[in-house]
């Protein structure tokens, strides 16, 4: 059985997403925002429904149904000192990634949206 897994990287104007099948890639796309949109948010958290439309809408797009997918990966995030690795989006970490505890930055909504994703399809 393969596993099909939604990647997803917000920098300060884009997002970028990927969708892979056990390693291989099957699309993949920057999707900007202008500064224009970005700058009516008042804080980076602030724009998480924003973004989560556009990876749906992009999705929609390729004709990748979000009930297909296996694995939702948010990359980034500002957080207390951890060892690397990779890390399942707990509450605390949810917490952590709202409240900015390393500051604000476009990658803390990374976890955030992948939790939210993957909460919605169970």
């Amino acid at each position: 059985m393969s596993i099909k897994t939604l990647v997803i990287n917000p920098g300060s104007t884009s997002t970028k997403v990927g969708v892979f099948e056990d390693e291989t890639l099957l699309f993949e796309e920057t999707l900007r925002h202008p500064t224009e949109e970005i700058a009516k948010y008042a804080s980076v958290i602030d724009q998480k429904d924003f973004r989560k439309e556009i990876i749906l809408d992009f999705l929609k797009e390729k004709n990748c149904d979000p009930k297909s997918l296996n694995v939702i990966v948010g990359r980034g995030g500002l957080l207390k000192p951890i060892p690397g690795g990779t890390y399942a989006v707990s509450e605390a970490l949810l917490a952590d990634l709202k409240a900015g505890v390393q500051g604000q930055h476009a990658s803390n909504l990374g976890g955030i949206l992948a939790r939210e994703i993957g909460d919605a399809l169970g």
